[in-house]
Order: structure tokens, then C-alpha cells, then sequence
């Protein structure tokens, strides 16, 4: 079996190979010799890239938007923390009353346990609508960001008429003359600018 899984995988190497070798020679300028400052000239391709984490971590609205949820995701953590920690302290008391026999009948401290098992349940059911909130939160934020990269690049595609303009972290050996990444950032960052002041 694995004999015949190395020879099918050889068999498919020599094929891709081959392949290889015939495209690169139908493409060799005469010398025989691929011609290597061709570059998008042969296929008439205009290919950039864009580095879009360093994009999003030096835009201001990138900025703003992460500096607007984290405050939140702090105003919800404090929330949650100031409840379980009131929660906590009831529930020590509890404890401690009912070791030393604090209650006067096994009925009021069952009500009491029952009255804290609910408070911990609603807290629990907090906690899931406080993360549920903050998912949404940046998932609204990843889409705006994305929608206005997305719509500069479609206006500052239309003097540069690039064919595709990659995502750096899809491209794995790139020359950096075709990386836009600066350039977008200054217009992005530009377009920002104008906004905030209207």
C-alpha cells in the first residue's frame, strides 16, 4: 500500500514536473531563458499588494473603533465583575450561617440558597448576553472597517486600474515594489480626516 501511494506520488510530481518545465519554455524570450522583467508585462496583469494587518493597526479609524470597544469590553467586565463579586460575598455569608446554624429553620435557609442559585444563574445568563453583545460589537466593527477599505480601495483602483490588489498575508514571496500598503494607508488615513471634520 505504501509502495503504491510513493509511485502514485511520484508518478504526479514527474507530471507537475513536466508541466512546469513545458509552460516555463513556451515562455522563455528566445535566450531560453524565462524572462524574469517581464513581470505583468506578458500577461498584461497590474498586480499589487496590501499589507493589511499594518494597514489596521495605523489606521485612525481602525483606531478609533478598537479604543471604542475596549472601553466597552471594560464597562461590561466591570459589570460583571461588581455582580459576581457581590455574588460571591452573599454566597460566603451564606456558607458561613449555615455552618454555625445562623438559620432559624432549614426552611428560610433552603429559600436562601434557592435565592442565590437564581442570582447565580442570572449572572451566569449575564456574562453569555455581555460576550454575545461584544461579538456583535466587533463583528460591526470588522464589517465597517472592511466596507470602508474596501470602498477607498475601489475609488483609488480606479486611477491606478490595477487587475488585484492582493492581501499580503495570501502572498507568500512578493516583490515590494508592488506593495500599495503606505500609499493606501496615507489615502485612507486622508479620507479619515475629512470625515471626522464634517
Amino acid at each position: 500500500m505504501k509502495n503504491t501511494s510513493l509511485v502514485l506520488i511520484s508518478i504526479l510530481f514527474l507530471a507537475v514536473s513536466g508541466s512546469l518545465l513545458n509552460s516555463c519554455s513556451s515562455k522563455s524570450n528566445g535566450s531560453g531563458k524565462v524572462g524574469a522583467n517581464d513581470e505583468n508585462a506578458s500577461s498584461g496583469l497590474k498586480i499589487a499588494f496590501i499589507k493589511v494587518d499594518s494597514l489596521v493597526v495605523n489606521y485612525d479609524f481602525a483606531q478609533e473603533m478598537h479604543d471604542g470597544f475596549t472601553k466597552q469590553q471594560e464597562s461590561y467586565t466591570k459589570e460583571y465583575g461588581e455582580k459576581r463579586s457581590r455574588f460571591e460575598a452573599q454566597a460566603q455569608t451564606f456558607q458561613e450561617k449555615v455552618q454555625r446554624g445562623g438559620f432559624l429553620t432549614q426552611e428560610t435557609a433552603m429559600q436562601e440558597r434557592d435565592r442565590l442559585m437564581a442570582e447565580e444563574q442570572q449572572i451566569t445568563k449575564l456574562d453569555q448576553e455581555l460576550s454575545a453583545k461584544l461579538s456583535q460589537i466587533q463583528a460591526d466593527n470588522n464589517k465597517q472597517l472592511l466596507d470602508s477599505i474596501m470602498n477607498y480601495l475601489k475609488t483609488f483602483n480606479k486611477d491606478k486600474k490595477y487587475n488585484y490588489i492582493f492581501n499580503a498575508a495570501e502572498v507568500l514571496i512578493g516583490d515590494e515594489s508592488h506593495n500599495i500598503t503606505k500609499e493606501v494607508l496615507v489615502g485612507l488615513n486622508a479620507r479619515y480626516s475629512k470625515i471626522k471634520l464634517k
